[in-house]
């Protein structure tokens, strides 16, 4: 049973267009899409990419998409920039990609997250740093940016206690699409660049973070 209930498509009268898409090509609405209109926007994001990286026309694509696309009416439901950066450094320390942990530490030290957080954050469940609210998130992060996933539905109680559902997406969000790029730069060893990587010296020096393979 999904930890999230999918939304039926009459409740998302604006995603018919994405989810007609999804049906042409599959036979089906599948239920990942639907869970993910609780984040409207998100499933034609989604099929961007997907459109792309199977060799579609992202420009056929959104010609007939773009201007039926929902609108960012629920954006005041948006998690603060600095939490989604903890969570993506989170589910990159998770993953051992070293080039996602400088760029998401360094985001959140751009985004006002506290540094001290940084260093603390593998001690995030006892460490007086962080809320109930930031440890319930990281708690997901570091589970389901494991290998084998690690979550359970332990995690989402403890998330419902914090979050909404359309907030819960977009947790899932952060750590879904990091694990993408933890992926891609890790399998390219994509080098870093200068600014990311001089801050994650410094500033993780207590989680012994190195550049590794990502070096110039």
């Amino acid at each position: 049973m999904s930890h999230v209930n999918p939304r039926p498509p009459s409740e998302a009268p604006g995603l018919q267009p994405v989810f007609q898409a999804a049906e042409a090509a599959m036979g089906f609405v599948p239920n990942s899409m639907r869970i993910m209109a609780h984040m409207p926007q998100l499933p034609f994001a989604f099929a961007s990419l997907a459109n792309v990286v199977f060799g579609g026309d992202l420009k056929a694509l959104m010609a007939g998409l773009a201007n039926r696309m929902p609108g960012q009416e629920d954006a005041a439901q948006n998690l603060p920039p600095g939490l989604v950066q903890l969570i993506a450094f989170a589910a990159s320390l998770a993953a051992g990609c070293r080039y996602c942990q400088a760029h998401t530490s360094h985001s959140a030290h751009r985004a006002g997250a506290d540094t001290a957080k940084l260093d603390a954050i593998l001690n995030f469940e006892e460490s007086l740093l962080f809320s109930e609210a930031e440890r319930a998130a990281l708690a997901l992060a570091f589970a389901a940016g494991s290998v084998p996933n690690e979550s359970t539905p332990g995690h989402f109680k403890r998330l419902r206690e914090h979050f909404t559902d359309r907030q819960i997406v977009q947790i899932v969000g952060v750590i879904a699409l990091f694990g993408f790029l933890n992926r891609w730069n890790d399998t390219l060893a994509t080098e870093l660049e200068e600014t990311p990587r001089d801050f994650a010296a410094k500033g993780l020096s207590g989680l012994e973070w190195q550049v590794g393979k990502h070096a110039s």
